[in-house]
């Protein structure tokens, strides 16, 4: 495999990562260096909104918090590099933690794939557009 292929595996992977964590940590300004500022996103298989990414990333910021505890563990990407250019698809494992009226935890079980397109750019690879496709939810 080239240098430049395993740089660019590396650095998806990596960027995969930080959009992990600043949903789960609620930095939604950190999202400004995952997505292109122009990119499409679409939570619709989830239950969420689709649009421009300021918009959806508004609708974040208003809607997480309500859930206390996410984890997004995103894993086996299969990643089709064409220069700057990339296709991804990748499995997304979520738990998200809600209370109920009485106080008490209840989680909901997601499972999905992140249908990414990407694209390198002066600062590196950004989402230019995210479409999730279900897997399943579940309500524990």
């Amino acid at each position: 495999m080239p240098l430049q292929e395993m740089s660019d595996r590396l650095e998806i992977q990596d960027l995969l990562a930080r959009y992990s964590h600043a949903i789960d940590d609620k930095e939604w300004d950190a999202l400004d260096e995952v997505f292109t500022p122009d990119a499409y996103v679409d939570y619709r298989a989830a239950g969420g909104v689709d649009g421009p990414y300021p918009e959806v990333k508004a609708w974040l910021a208003s809607v997480l918090p309500a859930f206390p505890v996410t984890q997004h563990l995103v894993a086996t990407t299969k990643l089709d590099l064409r220069g700057d250019r990339a296709r991804a698809r990748t499995i997304l494992f979520n738990p998200m933690v809600t209370r109920d009226e009485a106080g008490a935890d209840q989680v909901l079980y997601v499972g999905l794939w992140y249908r990414d397109e990407l694209v390198r750019t002066d600062a590196g690879w950004r989402i230019c557009s995210r479409v999730e496709e279900k897997g399943y939810m579940k309500s524990i």
